[in-house]
């Protein structure tokens, strides 16, 4: 029995090497150094992103307070109007114009 256990942990630890050989293999090639460039350039983007977001906030803000401060002190609003919508254009492509429906299949 005794020996059954130790055998039954070799081949347990064996396994396990040989997982870990294969993954660091894997790492090492070609495919496995593209996929982890791959990931970290896709965490940098994100970190970027939720970088741009934050200082965006914190501009906003930053702009509310200083706007307040000059309304406050000088009594005179200058806060900057919202921005008026643009007009939206009837036809998508201006310049060219809609053609009627044939009728019929006949050509003259």
């Amino acid at each position: 029995m005794k020996r059954l256990f130790w055998m039954g942990i070799g081949v347990a630890v064996g396994v396990g090497a040989t997982r870990k050989v294969s993954q660091a293999a894997h790492r090492a090639s070609p495919a496995g150094v593209g996929a982890s460039l791959g990931e970290g350039l896709r965490e940098l983007g994100a970190g970027l992103g939720a970088f741009g977001a934050e200082v965006r906030a914190g501009m906003a803000e930053r702009e509310d307070e200083l706007y307040s401060y000059v309304e406050d002190t000088t009594r005179i609003p200058v806060r900057p109007a919202a921005p008026a919508a643009l007009p939206v254009a009837d036809d998508a492509h201006p310049g060219r114009h809609a053609r009627a429906p044939r009728r019929g299949s006949a050509r003259r």
